[in-house]
């Protein structure tokens, strides 16, 4: 009988693990639930159509405050996949100087900014950093912004 448990044991384990989606590290946690809050935003913007599977999102490369200790690169990666991960959401490229001109009609450009936003804060456990996340939606070509938002909250400064 043990004989024939183990296929049905390996199969049932090995379906668990193809089925579970990849779990950031607590490490990045902090930084991919505001990339989460950011998405959710962008993508419930009035200028978007819903659901916005026919529109492209270019990802302007973030401007992020050094205090922060953070890069560019690392914010970049962390809306990228927040982004994929919305159902129903924008199809998702890095965007670059070369698409400047003759934008579609489908094409929108997100700009984000990551700023200290006050003092880091100091708790008995960990540091808290204070931040704003500005996000500006802009059709490609034009130079004014369809939608603007920000959000502003602290990062777990061990969290990063």
């Amino acid at each position: 009988m043990t004989r024939h448990l183990m296929p049905l044991l390996l199969t049932l384990l090995l379906a668990g693990c193809a089925g579970s989606p990849e779990q950031p590290t607590t490490v990045r946690q902090a930084l991919f639930g505001l990339s989460e809050r950011a998405a959710e935003r962008v993508t419930a913007t009035p200028p978007l159509p819903s659901p916005a599977v026919d529109q492209v999102l270019l990802l302007a490369m973030p401007e992020v405050d050094a205090r922060l200790g953070l890069t560019d690169e690392r914010l970049l990666e962390s809306l990228t996949r927040a982004l994929l991960a919305v159902s129903g959401g924008p199809q998702v490229l890095e965007w670059r100087e070369a698409m400047a001109e003759g934008g579609h009609d489908n094409q929108w450009r997100l700009e984000t900014r990551l700023v200290a936003d006050g003092p880091r804060l100091r708790l008995s456990d960990r540091e808290l950093l204070p931040y704003r996340l500005s996000l500006e939606l802009r059709r490609t070509g034009r130079d004014e912004p369809a939608w603007r938002t920000d959000i502003s909250g602290a990062l777990d400064a061990t969290a990063l």
